[in-house]
């Protein structure tokens, strides 16, 4: 079986980003990772892991547009899937979990 690297972004990697590696963690085929792209992210977004992820999943359009413009060269043609999650959930949140469940499955 081919495992994918699943990258999950948000702003400062402490609410929706965590939550989805979290949720995603046991699925089987992926190995997950996340990060922020916030200079004050709790993780940092690296090109070491733009380089290592297969498949990326922003929160926001406005992030696809950072993740592009900061690190084009690592893209290199991986796939980046905007999920348009608002950023207005805590870290595990029922209804956060839901809406990304419902989002992500279906490109995993």
């Amino acid at each position: 079986m081919t495992v994918r690297n699943v990258l999950f972004l948000c702003g400062k990697n402490r609410r929706r980003s965590p939550t989805a590696e979290q949720i995603f963690a046991n699925h089987l085929g992926v190995e997950v990772a996340s990060a922020g792209l916030s200079a004050d992210a709790d993780v940092l977004v690296t090109p070491e892991l733009v380089d290592w992820a297969d498949l990326i999943f922003v929160m926001e359009k406005a992030q696809r547009s950072k993740l592009s413009a900061q690190f084009k060269p690592n893209l290199n043609g991986t796939k980046v899937i905007c999920l348009d999650v608002p950023d207005r959930y805590g870290f595990m949140d029922p209804e956060l979990i839901t809406l990304l469940r419902s989002k992500v499955e279906r490109h995993l």
